[in-house]
This record gives C-alpha cells, sequence and structure tokens, in this order.
C-alpha cells in the first residue's frame, strides 16, 4: 500500500486567493438603478398613495351601501321546532315553522338568497381536516386511513359516504318564499343549481362512474346526521345529486370566522318576479332540521342584491378609507418636518 506524502507549502508562496472571480456578476458592477429620495419624491407619492386609497374607500363604501338587503333571524320564531331537534331520537319527525316579513320597497334586479349561521365554529383545526378528497372525486378510496375518524365508517364496517364531520354537519334546513299577494299566495321560484363556483363543480367534485347514482353508491351509507343519502339530496334534478350537489358543494368550502353566510338560492326572475321582488307581503317557510341550541348559535335567513364590489360589507372601503387616510396624514407630517427643518438651518446660515 503506498502512503500518501503531504509536502509543507514553498517558502515566500502566497496562498490560494479566495476572492471572487473579477466579473462584472461578482464583483458588483453590473448597471443598476437606484432611486434619489429627495423630499418632492417622497411627498409625492405619500399624498399619491392617499388620493388613489381615499378615491376606492369612498367608491367602495358608496357601492356597498347601495346594496338592498333584508335579514331575518328565525332561531325563536321556531323555537318549538329547535327543542324537537334537540333531542336527536327525534331526528326522523318533521317540524315546519312560518316566518312573515314585509318588503315596503321593491328589490329590484338580481336577488340571492343565503342562510348565515352565528357561533358556528368551521375553522377548527380538526374540523376543516375530517374529509376526504380523494372520496369527493369518486374514487374508490379506503377512507379509515383518511381524516374522516369518527364519520368514516359504522360499527358494522360500513363506510360513510361523504364521509367527516365537515359533511355530517350540512345544513340542511329547507326554506320557501311565498309572496301574499292580494287573497291569493304565490311560491317564489327560487333557482338551486348554478350557485356553486365553476372550479368546484367540475374539477374538485365528481360521482363515482357507474351507469345510475344509487349503484354507485351501493356498499355505503348516509352520514349519521343526514337524513337521506347522498343520491337523493335532490330528487328533482338527477344532475344536481351525489358529490355534485350545489349546496352540498358550498357547505364543504369552510368560513374563517364563526359568523358567516352561504348562497343558499336565487329568485328566478319569471312573472311576478322578472324586474326581482315587488313590495308586499311574503311568508317565508322552514323545514326545521338543523339545530344550534346546543352551541348557542342562531340562524337566519337573507335576502340581497349584488354589486359589482360583491355584497353588503364595507369592510375592504374601510380599510382603503384607513390607508389613504394614513398616507395622507403621514405626508403632511413630513411636510411639517421639512418646513421646521428648512426654517431652523435658514437661520443657522444667517448667523
Amino acid at each position: 500500500m503506498k502512503s500518501k506524502t503531504s509536502f509543507p507549502p514553498l517558502e515566500g508562496a502566497a496562498p490560494p486567493s479566495r476572492c471572487p472571480d473579477n466579473s462584472a456578476f461578482k464583483q458588483q458592477r453590473l448597471p443598476a438603478w437606484k432611486p434619489q429620495l429627495t423630499i418632492a419624491s417622497v411627498l409625492s407619492s405619500f399624498f399619491l398613495i392617499g388620493a388613489f386609497c381615499l378615491t376606492v374607500g369612498v367608491c367602495l363604501v358608496l357601492s356597498a351601501n347601495s346594496v338592498r338587503e333584508i335579514q331575518i333571524d328565525y332561531s325563536d320564531k321556531c323555537s318549538h321546532c329547535s327543542k324537537l331537534r334537540e333531542n336527536s331520537s327525534n331526528w326522523n319527525k318533521e317540524c315546519h315553522c312560518s316566518v312573515n316579513f314585509t318588503l315596503k320597497e321593491a328589490i329590484l334586479g338580481d336577488v340571492f338568497m343565503y342562510y348565515g349561521l352565528q357561533n358556528f365554529y368551521q375553522n377548527h383545526r380538526r374540523y376543516m381536516m375530517s374529509r376526504s378528497d380523494a372520496q369527493l372525486l369518486g374514487r374508490n378510496v379506503n377512507i379509515q386511513r383518511s381524516y374522516c375518524a369518527p364519520f368514516s365508517t359504522y360499527r358494522n364496517g360500513t363506510p360513510m359516504a361523504p364521509c367527516g364531520a365537515i359533511a355530517n354537519s350540512m345544513f340542511n334546513d329547507t326554506i320557501d318564499l311565498f309572496y301574499n299577494r292580494n287573497s291569493s299566495v304565490i311560491q317564489v321560484p327560487l333557482l338551486k343549481t348554478g350557485n356553486s363556483w365553476w372550479t368546484d363543480k367540475n374539477v374538485k367534485f365528481r360521482n363515482p362512474e357507474s351507469y345510475n347514482l344509487s349503484s354507485a353508491f351501493a356498499g355505503t351509507a348516509r352520514p349519521p346526521y343526514w337524513q337521506k343519502p347522498v343520491y337523493l339530496l335532490d330528487e328533482g334534478d338527477e344532475r344536481n345529486n351525489g358529490y355534485v350537489n350545489d349546496d352540498f358543494i358550498i357547505w364543504m368550502r369552510v368560513s374563517a370566522f364563526a359568523t358567516f353566510r352561504n348562497l343558499y338560492r336565487r329568485v328566478r326572475r319569471i312573472r311576478h318576479f322578472a324586474e326581482g321582488l315587488p313590495a308586499g307581503n311574503y311568508t317565508f317557510r322552514i323545514s326545521y332540521n338543523f339545530p344550534v341550541t346546543r352551541f348557542k348559535g342562531r340562524k337566519h335567513v337573507i335576502l340581497s342584491t349584488v354589486v359589482w364590489s360583491g355584497g353588503s360589507n364595507p369592510f375592504l372601503g374601510i380599510a382603503y378609507l384607513v390607508s389613504g387616510t394614513a398616507a395622507t396624514l403621514t405626508g403632511f407630517v413630513i411636510t411639517g418636518i421639512h418646513l421646521k427643518l428648512r426654517k431652523k438651518k435658514t437661520y443657522f446660515q444667517k448667523q
């Protein structure tokens, strides 16, 4: 075996250089632009940003205030149904209630119906993870390995479809709207499809492939809190059943806040409602199924219009107003400091 022999460096030899290569990039000689911050450029930037934010904020606030909206809390008005639903053994008993209200002015244009929940925390980490995206894509997966537990299978091993806590707690009140016109009662036509996002309806949710839905979901069972299986969510429209049901898709998009609203229906603009909802007396007829008393929640039904900036939410406009005001005030403060320093500099130069 040959041994390696190391030789000491020669006396007087320069050590190897550790400097970067003499290139424009490594020596930082590339052409660059460096802004020259003068008092004129700084102040103009602050005032321009302030004017832009204030203008946008005013437009957003005025747009949000132009939204017509009516919100009705039916938690107490359906208290007898709420007490019935608190007992889980009454899950198969129907309970209905009615809520009357009056529109003093007509709501013109497209009218949207929302259901609102208060004090319902969908942002809990374990709740948000309790779902199987592979199952919602129509794939044959072993949901026992997913995060759906304890809402994955029954004791006899039958898998739930859909699985998870989100699906199990789906909002299932049925809300119908009636228009009291003179002595007749007219049901307001409502659209139950076309309310979900296109990407959700066509990309994120799909039904298992089969010649019919009942056979596609054979060997599975509905979640414990559901009253009917997933392939019968909309018995009037076969295309709105299963995992591609609009109400189910909208519910599966969880909210970041404890108080939220989800789109439920859209008013179909035909006959008496071609221009929107006319002024007059109306009645909500509600099939009460979703209990909220145990978590001290509240339930609302909202009728609202939308504008170019969205619904009746002035938060974004207020945020722009606050930012614009802060930028403008900062500009004035810098202006005052500059004038004071310049005056002091002039005084010392005269001395």
